[in-house]
């Protein structure tokens, strides 16, 4: 969340905003961290199966503190609620959904994204990691690619940037990005980004300010 309340879109807010992309009958993945919580805002009206590369196929809303159940968990081993339509299965048939396609849509967080539609979201080197886990599998076999992620790392740097820096996850894969200033989307991979939608309170020129990547307004 920024300094300003009032200003920008808060990680809840961002995941709302995810939430919108969503369509009926979808099938969907959701990444650790702010992704998560995109299943606390599916719009009205609108009927999605979520998926979690761990085995499981129709994962309810996202538990509140009081509410969780230890023996449900995600890839990412945070806390999740089941429906009376969950099922459960093995992580090669997980996996076969994610490799065969039958994804329509994916939300990851990233630590960088190119202007190239490439993303870096797995490792840090030198740092401990748990392991790269579903994520390079969501990138090349999910047919949408929402990135939701701050603007700007906690060192004030820019994470929408011409090039990363940190090791691959996939390349030319984003379509969308959400961040905690605004939206970037690009219709195709041969496209470049385009802002579409700025939060309250951001200017295009505080974009512009904060980013390093190329793309069109």
């Amino acid at each position: 969340m920024m300094a300003d309340a009032s200003k920008g879109w808060t990680r809840d807010q961002m995941a709302a905003r995810a939430a919108q992309e969503l369509k009926d009958g979808y099938y969907v993945n959701l990444g650790i961290g702010i992704p998560t919580l995109v299943a606390n805002h599916i719009p009205d009206g609108v009927e999605v199966t979520l998926q979690s590369e761990n085995g499981m196929l129709g994962i309810g809303p996202f538990p509140y503190e009081g509410e969780e159940d230890p023996d449900l968990i995600n890839a990412g081993k945070q806390t999740i609620s089941e429906l009376k339509s969950s099922s459960y299965f093995g992580s090669a048939d997980s996996f076969a959904m994610i490799r065969g396609g039958h994804i329509d849509l994916t939300v990851l967080g990233a630590m960088e994204v190119a202007q190239n539609g490439d993303i870096a979201n797995w490792m840090i080197p030198g740092k401990m990691i748990k392991g790269m886990g579903g994520a390079m599998d969501l990138v090349a076999g999910v047919k949408k690619i929402i990135v939701v992620m701050d603007h700007c790392a906690k060192d004030g740097s820019p994470k929408f940037i011409p090039e990363c820096t940190l090791p691959l996850t996939g390349t030319n894969v984003v379509d969308m990005i959400v961040t905690d200033l605004c939206v970037f989307h690009r219709p195709d991979h041969d496209s470049p980004f385009k802002l579409v939608e700025l939060a309250p309170g951001v200017t295009a020129e505080e974009v512009a300010d904060k980013t390093t990547a190329r793309y069109i307004q």
